[in-house]
């Protein structure tokens, strides 16, 4: 019988720990949101280099293509 209690003790200890890890979850997630909250965004407003001066539709050929 104390085999039983022993159990139950231990089935408690892991309920316990997995509520405390969900409250520790829950408090991570809203600080990161308040934080995201706080903070601008990033965008500076130059246009990305890789994509300068490309248009929708088909692109002009390179001068090496030109014959």
């Amino acid at each position: 019988m104390a085999n039983n209690s022993h159990a139950t003790f231990q089935k408690r200890q892991k309920e316990l720990a997995r509520q405390q890890k969900q409250r520790d979850k829950t408090a991570r997630r809203l600080e990161t949101k308040q934080r995201k909250a706080q903070t601008a965004p990033r965008d500076t407003g130059a246009e990305d280099p890789d994509i300068a001066g490309i248009r929708p539709g088909p692109q002009p050929l390179p001068e090496q293509w030109d014959v």
